[in-house]
């Protein structure tokens, strides 16, 4: 018998001699940091204006993030580790220091948060760390060996180690399996490391998924922990995605009086999220941006699917690959110095790239001369010269766009109800969408602003004009065309100043009418008209007219004011600078990307539609010849069985008889010859098509297509439609 037959399966390995390789190598390499890798893309993709726009932008764009979410955490870190640093000194009696970190749920974001964590212990030299997943602790053994393992000889987990320590590591390690890490192990090696004075350091055991975590096995690992206190600095951190009375009700009472518990909370995902948004993402600081249907729809990712931040930026990255991906012509959306030096880079492609644009007719239908007509869809170098000022006026829109948001915000954000919403991720969607003017939530918050006493609209309107004037001089200010933009706000907040001073005089009082005569003859010749009329209608229309001209006449001062006052922010700020998309200057697709469709095609999965391309037309992944069909409906013999299943189970109803089926499936595998042969029996079946239809049925059926009835036993169920 061959020795590598066997009855039950197995792997058989021939050594050939080979020696073990050595092991300092690696891990020297491991310390000296990672290898850099190659790009996937070529120097054709590399080398061209798009994608060095590109990677200008998102290494902005990133680095802002990394440091605005390390300013967000940095305060509750800091208390992490100083808690770490004081209990890892303070032993007490079977009295387990613990720390609950509440993350909110939020799995993937929770890694990375411990990962800075474990970071900056390693860095101030607090303690060592062990992280133990929830899928590497079954049992109470097995916790207790990856724990010990990783403190004592895992690398990676202790990367503030010398060359010295890493070597007897090194030695220890071929000495000791994972098997033999026990307690006393642990407090072997902790007394020859850190036994002596001032060298004691906090072995911190992080659980990152504490709710995941056998009830039975964390109990006895923490009454463990607690009884070892005393020999050696424990310290435990637990990552609670839910609420604390999930530690109440996993840790019963003779559990949790052997641990000292404080709590410690991150910020919640959705203030994360829109700091992000408003620091970042919407800051004037940065060209691009995204159409309030592709914003909406990232948004509603992330608030009604995963609460990831993480998800959230890469899909965001994903938009701005899609966007400059485009062509060199969008390389262009960047600073207005950097454009201004590309334009010259643009070569015909790009011209007929911009002059595609759906913005660029409406600019073409508006000029008036056909000669200049002619030069700009026909001549690259005319059209070349009018670039500067078109990108000039699209980088000034949105600076005024974003500023007019940051005063509409502020104005309506605190409403009653908050028709528009609160935030300014709300108030972009509803402003670039449609026209905010033509919403009945714009009407609403109107109405409340008029129904409002004079000291709360003045208050209200003064801290308006104070955040604008603040986000301008921070803001605005510092950019390249900045002056500009700052200039227009600032006339518009100087007549706002203006108009609220009018409003903050005016008396509430009634106004009596002051020309009596001339009252009297507006009445004699209103009364003539009303003699005149024609018809019902019109009486009831000059009717309704007159009413409302007598109420504005009797109306008070302030009243009158504060008409004068929205009107004008209605008229030159919200109608003038807060514009849908559709009334934005041309060429603004090179700054706004709206292909919303693809984002949703390759963002969120379709595996329904992805199983039927497969089954139904193989070709389209496996790029097979054989398996090339002229129509969808076409069956070839050649194809996967499960497809061949898969096809014909389509021409079925609800109920597909099974004897029937594998006649279909018969008949199309069948060989030419054994078609034309008309003497073939259809009782007698070849076994090995037999067992190729019961296997593709049961592969069928794992999918989840069919099912096997009880009714009936020689049919299946089908299950979609």
């Amino acid at each position: 018998m061959d020795p590598t037959i066997s009855v039950s399966k197995g792997c058989f390995v021939y050594k050939n001699g080979a020696t073990r390789a050595n092991k300092k190598e690696p891990s020297k390499r491991k310390r000296s940091g990672p290898a850099a890798t190659s790009s996937l893309l070529g120097k054709e993709i590399t080398t061209q204006p798009f994608y060095a726009a590109y990677s200008d932008c998102w290494k902005q764009l990133h680095e802002h993030i990394q440091q605005l979410q390390m300013t967000s955490n940095a305060r509750t870190l800091e208390q992490l580790v100083e808690f770490v640093g004081i209990e890892g000194h303070c032993r007490l009696d079977e009295v387990l220091p613990t720390a609950a970190l509440l993350t909110g749920i939020n799995q993937p974001d929770h890694l990375k948060q411990f990962e800075t964590l474990t970071q900056r212990l390693h860095l101030q030299r607090v303690g060592r760390v062990s992280v133990l997943q929830s899928r590497d602790c079954a049992t109470l053994k097995a916790a207790i060996e990856s724990m010990v393992y990783s403190l004592m000889y895992d690398l990676s987990a202790m990367p503030e180690m010398d060359e010295e320590e890493a070597d007897e590591g090194e030695r220890d390690r071929k000495r000791l399996r994972r098997t033999q890490c026990t307690l006393k192990q642990l407090h072997a090696w902790y007394s020859n490391n850190f036994g002596g004075a001032g060298k004691q350091r906090a072995l911190v055991i992080v659980l990152p998924d504490f709710e995941c975590f056998n009830a039975n096995v964390l109990q006895d690992f923490i009454l463990i922990l607690s009884a070892q206190c005393e020999r050696l600095p424990f310290v435990l951190i637990l990552g609670v995605a839910t609420a604390m009375t999930t530690v109440h009700s996993t840790l019963p009472y003779h559990v949790s009086s052997k641990i000292k518990l404080r709590v410690f909370q991150t910020q919640a995902a959705p203030t994360g999220l829109n700091e992000v948004l408003d620091k970042v993402l919407l800051s004037p600081k940065y060209a691009f941006h995204l159409s309030g249907k592709a914003f909406k729809f990232l948004t509603h990712i992330f608030l009604y699917y995963d609460f990831s931040i993480q998800g959230f930026i890469q899909g965001f990255k994903y938009c701005l690959m899609e966007h400059y991906f485009a062509g060199n012509a969008f390389a262009l959306c960047t600073g207005y110095s950097q454009a201004l030096g590309r334009i010259k880079q643009l070569s015909h492609e790009d011209m007929e790239t911009i002059r595609r644009l759906p913005s660029f007719r409406p600019y073409v239908e508006q000029i008036n001369d056909c000669k200049r007509i002619i030069a700009v869809l026909t001549d690259d170098e005319y059209l070349k010269k009018k670039l500067p000022q078109l990108l000039r006026d699209c980088l000034l829109h949105f600076m005024l766009f974003r500023c007019s948001l940051e005063f509409f915000t502020e104005l309506v954000g605190d409403l009653p109800r908050c028709p528009l919403g609160k935030l300014h991720r709300e108030l972009y969607v509803n402003c670039l969408n449609k026209p905010i003017s033509q919403q009945a939530e714009y009407k609403e918050c109107w109405q409340i602003l008029s129904f409002m006493s004079k000291e709360a609209f003045v208050a209200k309107l003064s801290k308006c004009i104070s955040c604008t004037e603040h986000f301008l001089s921070e803001q605005i200010a510092p950019l390249e065309l900045g002056d500009a933009c700052a200039e227009v706000m600032r006339a518009e907040l100087q007549t706002l100043k203006t108009l609220l001073n009018d409003v903050e005089l005016a008396t509430l009082e009634q106004q009596p009418h002051v020309n009596s005569e001339s009252h009297l003859s507006s009445d004699a010749r209103a009364l003539t008209d009303l003699t005149q009329v024609a018809s019902r209608q019109e009486l009831k229309a000059q009717l309704l007219q007159r009413s409302k001209q007598d109420k504005q006449q009797s109306t008070s001062e302030y009243a009158r004011a504060l008409t004068k006052i929205l009107a004008h922010i209605e008229e030159q700020l919200v109608l003038k600078h807060l514009r849908p998309l559709q009334q934005a200057p041309p060429l603004h697709e090179l700054y706004v990307f709206t292909d919303i469709a693809t984002v949703r095609r390759n963002i969120i999965g379709a595996p329904r539609a992805a199983l039927h391309t497969a089954l139904n037309n193989p070709h389209f992944y496996m790029q097979c010849k054989c398996c090339e069909l002229q129509d969808q409906t076409q069956l070839v013999g050649t194809m996967p069985d499960l497809s061949v299943v898969y096809k014909l189970h389509l021409e079925c109803g609800r109920m597909i008889n099974l004897f029937d089926w594998l006649q279909a499936f018969r008949s199309v595998l069948r060989s030419a010859d054994e078609q034309e042969n008309a003497e073939v029996s259809q009782e007698h079946i070849d076994p090995q098509i037999q067992a190729r239809f019961t296997r593709a049925v049961a592969e069928l059926q794992f999918l989840g297509y069919i099912k096997m009835s009880k009714r009936k036993t020689d049919h299946a169920t089908r299950l979609t439609w």
